[in-house]
């Protein structure tokens, strides 16, 4: 564990200093993002801080290639793997914040970086089903290749897609990471899996390398983590969940609740990645039906959702946050400690916390339209209780006009003034001053 967390601090560090330096370089090469009618932000803002991301997750794999117990993880090829295909899915990030590529080369080049890592080691082998009394299923290169390279391809674009508020895209991973590094580790712990393995050691150090680049990237952002950014934490995240699924002999768990994590395909990660993958299937769905491609840039994601019902910039991220903590870390306790009433209890009551928390406010503006109808209604109701009072007074100025000389108001019209006569005489010395 101290070792994990030696490359976690690196990541952490070396992308948290490298960040400055690569936003003076974006801003001068213009990779900058303009604000646009989708956008929140509005000011131009650099963009391109996956180069600083993939710089400390190469410092923090060096670093721990020297460490006793995690070198180990380089007996096979996985964790190379991973690197490289990160490098070249980050530049691939990078020419689409400089140059703006289009949708189907950059579904391309996700593939082209999908396949590297498949072909260097990383490959979803097997799935266990615990259903129908199916059990292992063994995945040859036909299968087991182009499933990896979908699992990966979708992964990438579900971060790609909440990628839209200060903050969001880094801490959401940060949390999956975490999260699913919690997960590895106790796989390791009770001996379904080496202490030092490949799965542990990516997620680490890019949960490492998302913390460092957030203090950049929370509201307001002074630099975004653009297409290199979130295509590389969606490439690492995928590989740390094939990988450790491929590893677990899930047939030699001691419960169902156990099983949990293996029982559909890559379950874990789905759940770490919950909000993500239901904004990328939204988003599919709703593009479709409108007859759009499902690239077709729109303003209706779950951040924006969370926008238009009152939220505030920071609250939006917060709120997602909540989520993506609570689902994750709720999955991945269930799968450790096999589902106890206790942790059922708190998952529940953290649920109806976060819903309230949602449609907190819309409750606040619900109440206030309340409010102000009900001040209105009191406002009639005393209008229609008291239907003679400006008819009583009224009347009673009208009786006291009548009672006065010539039957009318004293304010009816001004007093007569009498015409200006001759100058009356002045006394000696009237008017002068004294001297």
């Amino acid at each position: 564990m101290r070792e994990y967390a030696v490359v976690l601090l690196t990541a952490g560090l070396v992308t948290f200093l490298a960040t400055p330096v690569v936003r003076v370089a974006a801003v001068r090469l213009r990779m900058m993002a303009a604000p646009r009618e989708r956008d929140v932000h509005v000011i131009p803002t650099p963009r391109g801080g996956g180069v600083a991301m993939y710089l400390g997750v190469a410092a923090a794999v060096m670093v721990a290639t020297r460490l006793p117990a995690l070198q180990r993880t380089f007996d096979d090829s996985q964790t190379a793997a991973v690197l490289v295909a990160g490098g070249l899915i980050c530049l691939l990030g990078v020419l689409d914040d400089k140059f703006g590529l289009d949708a189907l080369t950059k579904l391309t080049g996700q593939i082209a970086a999908a396949g590297v890592m498949v072909l260097l080691g990383v490959q979803l082998a097997f799935l266990f089903l615990p259903v129908a009394d199916i059990g292992t299923i063994s995945f040859g290169p036909d299968v087991g290749v182009p499933l990896t390279i979908l699992l990966t391809v979708m992964t990438v674009n579900a971060l790609n897609f909440i990628d839209g508020l200060d903050g969001l895209a880094a801490g959401v991973s940060a949390i999956a990471a975490l999260a699913f590094f919690a997960y590895s580790y106790n796989l390791s712990r009770v001996g379904y899996d080496e202490v030092a393995s490949a799965p542990a050691l990516v997620t680490a150090v890019l949960a490492g390398a998302c913390l460092g680049f957030l203090p950049h990237n929370f509201s307001p952002a002074r630099i975004f983590m653009g297409d290199s950014g979130s295509m590389l934490v969606g490439l690492m995240l995928s590989a740390a969940a094939v990988s450790a699924t491929g590893r677990v002999d899930a047939q030699s768990f001691d419960s169902a609740a156990s099983l949990l994590p293996l029982a559909l395909p890559l379950l874990v990660p789905i759940a770490v990645l919950f909000i993500p993958f239901i904004d990328l299937v939204l988003a599919v769905v709703r593009r479709t039906r409108r007859g759009q491609s499902p690239f077709s840039p729109d303003k209706m994601h779950l951040h924006h959702r969370l926008l238009a019902i009152g939220h505030s910039h920071r609250r939006a991220v917060l709120t997602m946050y909540f989520w993506a903590a609570l689902l994750s870390f709720g999955a991945v306790a269930l799968s450790i400690t096999g589902g106890t009433a206790e942790l059922l209890v708190v998952i529940g009551v953290l649920l109806a916390v976060g819903v309230v928390v949602v449609l907190s406010p819309h409750a606040r503006r619900a109440a206030r339209e309340a409010r102000a109808a009900e001040i209105a209604a009191q406002r009639r109701r005393s209008r229609a209780a008291h239907p003679t009072a400006r008819t009583t007074r009224a009347h009673a100025r009208r009786s006291t006009a009548a009672a006065l000389p010539g039957g009318t108001p004293a304010t009816a019209a001004p007093p007569a003034t009498a015409p200006p006569g001759p100058p009356a005489p002045r006394a000696a010395g009237a008017g002068r001053g004294l001297r």
